[in-house]
């Protein structure tokens, strides 16, 4: 019976982690524009309202390093972007979901910072300012991420990798903020979790830990 509740409990646990939904950045294949998803992959998925990251704000860094605001529109299942622009950018930004509560479990506040990097995926990190991302280090067909919380590494944090090749991975980060090195070139779709356990309120409702998820979406070259 253990056995069976057990295997239960896991499979259930699967199935919430398969169904979670967090936004990425995937920018065209000309690096002109770029589709802000709300799903579990890097494709919209047409069963999710996409107004539920409509408070996304999104910020453009040129290849001299200077930065503007981005403007989006809604589009069928994601928000449009265009990115103005040549060379290595980045895009990045934030989702502030507020505090939202599961049934009995105590209130949380959630927020998500997804970015993305057009060009090379070495790209530098926006650091103290983004309350979390993720950023990564590739060579030579070969790349492992690094997660930071207001450009300080974090160690022990939850990583998923979507592998370009199809499927994903889940790892943990060391004490530097590293992940294991993957293999392959291609595009990935990376997402990091980080809970700050501190209480708080946020817009007059009051929250008992911060849940923040960092996006990255990069291509990595041969």
């Amino acid at each position: 019976m253990y056995r069976t509740f057990g295997a239960l409990v896991i499979g259930l646990f699967a199935a919430a982690a398969a169904q979670a939904h967090y936004p990425f950045v995937v920018p065209d294949d000309k690096g002109e524009s770029a589709k802000v998803v709300f799903s579990d992959t890097l494709e919209p998925d047409a069963n999710v309202n996409i107004e539920k990251i409509a408070s996304t704000k999104l910020t453009l860094r040129d290849a001299t390093g200077k930065e503007a605001p981005l403007e989006w529109k809604k589009g069928d299942g994601f928000l449009a972007v265009n990115v103005p622009g040549r060379g290595d950018r980045v895009v990045y930004g934030t989702t502030d979901y507020g505090v939202i509560q599961k049934g009995d479990d105590k209130p949380f506040r959630l927020a998500y910072y997804p970015k993305a990097t057009i060009g090379a995926a070495s790209a530098k990190a926006v650091g103290a300012k983004l309350p979390l991302e993720i950023v990564a280090v590739p060579a030579l067909s070969k790349v492992r991420f690094q997660v930071l919380a207001a450009g300080k590494p974090v160690a022990d944090s939850e990583v998923t990798v979507l592998l370009p090749a199809g499927g994903k991975k889940g790892v943990k980060t060391d004490k530097d903020g590293y992940t294991p090195t993957f293999e392959g070139a291609g595009r990935y779709g990376v997402q990091a979790k980080v809970i700050d356990p501190k209480e708080g309120e946020h817009a007059g409702k009051k929250f008992s830990e911060t849940r923040s998820y960092a996006t990255l979406v990069c291509d990595v070259s041969k």
